[in-house]
């Protein structure tokens, strides 16, 4: 199957259920910058609650190309974005085996947006093991061929109704199974069992 997709930083659970399922990946590189999107958050679970982690960008006013949209690397996001990671997940039981290439690139001062996400895309899918050809769109096409099922904007929200059967796991806090978390969740939770839950799962988006 080949899906056309948007590109998440750190995309949720469903998202990589979906690219599971997949043998070619095209991500949307033409696209315009959508705010208070996946496109530049994602959620991990803490000790307290579920967290939102924001990547600041410069310049992304509504209709700008995605593709030219900056990364603020004067905040330094990285940094505090791995430490609020290590907080939460420290104690999993694969942080260990994943914490290090993961860090290396989270802290790597990249560009654009577009670039930094494709990177970390493509660092998790290795560590996964999905074995994927993962390619980024050469220009905006409104209808794509038949053949291509288009997913773009459909992975929205985290508790989206359209994923209908994740697999519960243990969590490193709480009682309470907190669904279609950052793939971080379920990497450092599960480890290598990882791609199996993903391979189980389903979405009412690859129903055609």
């Amino acid at each position: 199957m080949q899906v056309l997709i948007d590109l998440h930083y750190f995309p949720n659970i469903e998202y990589f259920t979906l690219l599971a399922k997949a043998d070619t990946v095209y991500l949307e590189k033409f696209e315009n910058f959508q705010k208070q999107s996946f496109r530049n958050r994602c959620y991990i679970k803490t000790a307290q609650k579920v967290d939102r982690l924001t990547v600041p960008v410069v310049g992304a006013n509504k209709g700008k190309p995605l593709r030219k949209v900056k990364l603020d690397n004067t905040t330094h996001f990285g940094v505090k974005h791995w430490r609020s990671i290590l907080t939460a997940y420290g104690r999993s039981p694969y942080f260990e085996y994943y914490s290090q290439e993961i860090e290396s690139v989270l802290t790597t001062p990249y560009e654009t947006l577009f670039d930094f996400n494709f990177e970390l895309l493509k660092l998790i899918s290795k560590l996964l093991g999905l074995k994927i050809e993962i390619k980024a769109t050469t220009s905006y096409q409104k209808n794509v061929e038949s053949d291509l099922l288009d997913l773009r904007n459909k992975v929205t929200k985290t508790d989206s109704n359209t994923f209908i059967s994740q697999q519960t796991y243990i969590q490193v806090f709480g009682d309470k199974f907190e669904k279609n978390l950052s793939i971080l969740d379920l990497l450092f939770c599960e480890g290598p069992n990882a791609i199996i839950l993903l391979k189980s799962q389903n979405s009412k988006l690859i129903e055609r």
